[in-house]
């Protein structure tokens, strides 16, 4: 539920779920710091609990969860964040045995996500994909600025993607992308045109719950949007299509793909839903809602459709409350 300048998509599946008519939930905030803004929202989130960082390991992770499970009461968990889902991937039967709830991919589905299954995916369901290098050396990186020109984007195989401009700049976020996440590294040859993404749900038997897609107006430094629109891209639904058919892909994700005039192609895979995520909610496709109906055998409100030409703007909000509640989110884990 951290909704900063780089925001998690809690908050936004968190509102999805409170503004479902057919749906009576008690929202559990899931949290790893005390100041993540989702913890202060009282409107939205009924109880936060602050929970060790997967990093720590699916012990301690697990622990917490089922500690809250028992005290409080937890029916169904919707992971939002990429560094939680492969505890709950690998372990979904010790979580299911406990009687918590998930909707998500399978280990194999999940490793769809990383970079370098990009060209894979992007074959299996009809679309392009860039021009990609595998590197774990200088000097392959100085062959893919060889091959594929510069500027090119330097990838970390699940995380990051910096424009290189320059063969120093392509060093040096190699560097930084290696010292961070290891190997491999990715070249990519750079994409001219526009970023059009998807969100969906798929039931895990070849059908898609509900999509929505949208054209980035304008991102943040980090990349992530601020401004869109709604779009209906013909090639990109069928694309999701496919996407969900051939990989029986089950619970939410994102296509993150670049338009050129007639071709298209495949930039990333998020096993989850995006930070935006509510702007599909917003144009009446909830997303979140649609989801747990499905997976809870609850009475299916059927597809709806959503107007192309809708515009979502991102904006700040301040929310003012008393010291306490920090303190006793720090101090007693939970608020």
């Amino acid at each position: 539920i951290n909704a900063a300048d780089n925001p998690g998509p809690g908050v936004g599946v968190a509102r999805s779920l409170r503004e479902d008519d057919s749906l009576d939930v008690k929202i559990l905030g899931l949290a790893y710091d005390a100041l993540e803004p989702g913890i202060y929202l009282d409107w939205l989130i009924d109880k936060t609990f602050l929970l060790p960082y997967p990093s720590e390991g699916p012990g301690p992770f697990m622990k917490r969860i089922f500690e809250i499970k028992k005290e409080h009461g937890l029916d169904f968990i919707i992971p939002s964040l990429d560094s939680e889902l492969p505890i709950y991937t690998r372990f979904r039967s010790e979580f299911e045995n406990r009687g918590i709830g998930l909707f998500i991919p399978d280990d194999a589905q999940y490793q769809l996500r990383d970079k370098v299954n990009i060209p894979h995916v992007a074959k299996k369901i009809g679309i392009k994909a860039p021009k990609t290098h595998i590197l774990y050396s200088w000097d392959q990186l100085t062959t893919a600025m060889d091959l594929l020109g510069l500027p090119l984007m330097v990838k970390g195989s699940f995380y990051g993607a910096h424009l290189s401009q320059t063969p120093g700049e392509a060093m040096k976020n190699f560097n930084k992308l290696s010292a961070e996440w290891g190997f491999p590294v990715l070249a990519q040859g750079l994409i001219k045109g526009e970023e059009i993404n998807l969100v969906g749900v798929g039931d895990g038997k070849g059908n898609m719950i509900g999509q929505v897609s949208v054209k980035k107006l304008s991102t943040t430094s980090l990349g992530k949007i601020w401004t869109g629109v709604t779009i209906k891209n013909q090639a990109l639904l069928r694309a999701a299509n496919r996407f969900v058919d051939h990989f029986q892909w089950k619970g939410p994700f994102e296509l993150e793909c670049m338009v050129n005039g007639a071709d298209l192609y495949l930039i990333e895979i998020n096993p989850r839903f995006p930070a935006w995520s509510y702007f599909a909610t917003g144009v009446g496709v909830n997303l979140p809602g649609d989801m747990i109906r499905t997976a809870l055998n609850l009475p299916a409100r059927g597809k709806k459709a959503y107007e192309a030409g809708k515009l979502f703007i991102r904006y700040t909000y301040e929310t003012v409350c008393n010291m306490d509640r920090f303190q006793a989110i720090t101090i007693n884990g939970e608020s």
